[in-house]
């Protein structure tokens, strides 16, 4: 029988919502990254580009068309460059002339673009805007089992122009919570009105709360936004079990309790009942050394605790679950990935 004793006991004891800085639970409205996207050809690969290359001779013969040098697509046939689909993000406020990484990765068949260079290539947003170039020599993972068509360019793409908003100008923000829930939502608005002493803040659902621009604070918005930012709310959270059957991982949340219940589990016996238990250790007579016996209400951690202490496997502990689920006395989701 395999255990998980040390995996469980860590999973299993669901500690306390601590409270968490506004900046990590929740972000401002409007304020977020880019996806770029560009096309472009990778040269100086030694013999292991494209082959089949017409695409790719295209691109060579466009490129050097614009260099004043006239070729027909027939007369350029090389081995050595290859065709690539090159990605960045591009980051909120980000400016003129700052930088940016890449990927690169081969949309023919070449089989390495190791030791290539990337010829400049515009990339683009979602808009077909312009907002960078890239250009400079790949990384390429080494070893025997390194994926040689995909490579990196740290700060290999230079931005041509400003990605700006005016906060200085604005009347009211929105901050949208990462994880939507109610609570949470209400208590970041109390949080931020005790603050700015005022009632400046307000929760509109789960996942939103809007914020008017104290008279004391415009033109200042940023200043705002920083105090905003560093206050601390604790988060809540809906009571959910994650189960992962192919690594034997169970998740537990805090909030997971169990209704009275008797389960019987091969020759694993568990009680829930409403009088006084054993407690979370789990309680065993002479008779029958694999009974259990947990107070109406227990957690699932401590239910967890039981079966480890009785020997449980995990596999054992991910059907006692379902089972407990399915009838009706785990209150709480359970997510089975």
């Amino acid at each position: 029988m395999i255990r998980l004793l040390a995996l469980f006991s860590i999973l299993a004891l669901a500690m306390p919502a601590d409270a968490a800085r506004v900046k990590d639970i929740a972000n401002v409205r409007g304020v977020r990254d880019n996806q770029l996207i560009g096309y472009g050809i990778v040269v100086g690969l030694k013999g292991t580009g494209d082959s089949k290359s017409e695409f790719t001779n295209k691109s060579v013969s466009r490129m050097l068309d614009k260099l004043g040098i006239k070729l027909e697509d027939k007369e350029v046939a090389s081995k050595n460059v290859a065709a690539v689909i090159i990605t960045a993000t591009l980051p909120a406020f980000a400016r003129a002339g700052n930088k940016i990484d890449l990927t690169v990765n081969s949309i023919g068949d070449a089989s390495s673009l190791a030791g290539g260079t990337l010829l400049q290539s515009p990339l683009r947003a979602a808009d077909q805007q312009i907002y960078a170039v890239a250009q400079g020599a790949l990384l390429v993972g080494n070893g025997n089992d390194a994926h040689l068509t995909a490579g990196r360019l740290p700060n290999g793409a230079i931005i041509e122009r400003d990605v700006a908003e005016d906060f200085t100008s604005r009347k009211m923000f929105r901050l949208t919570l990462h994880n939507p829930d109610f609570t949470t939502a209400a208590r970041l608005a109390k949080k931020i009105n005790l603050d700015l002493s005022g009632k400046y803040a307000t929760a509109k659902d789960a996942g939103t709360v809007d914020i008017v621009v104290p008279f004391s604070y415009e033109g200042r918005a940023v200043e705002l936004l920083a105090s905003i930012e560093s206050l601390e709310v604790t988060p809540d959270s809906r009571a959910r079990v994650i189960v992962n059957e192919k690594t034997g991982t169970v998740v537990i949340g805090e909030n997971v309790r169990i209704s009275r219940i008797a389960i019987s589990h091969g020759d694993l016996t568990v009680k829930v009942d409403a009088g006084k238990g054993s407690g979370t250790s789990g309680g065993k007579s002479k008779d029958q050394d694999r009974v259990a016996v947990l107070d109406t209400g227990t957690s699932v951690g401590d239910l967890v605790k039981a079966m480890n202490s009785l020997g449980v496997s995990p596999k054992d502990l991910i059907t006692i679950l379902q089972n407990i689920k399915a009838a009706g006395a785990l209150q709480g989701e359970l997510e089975i990935l």
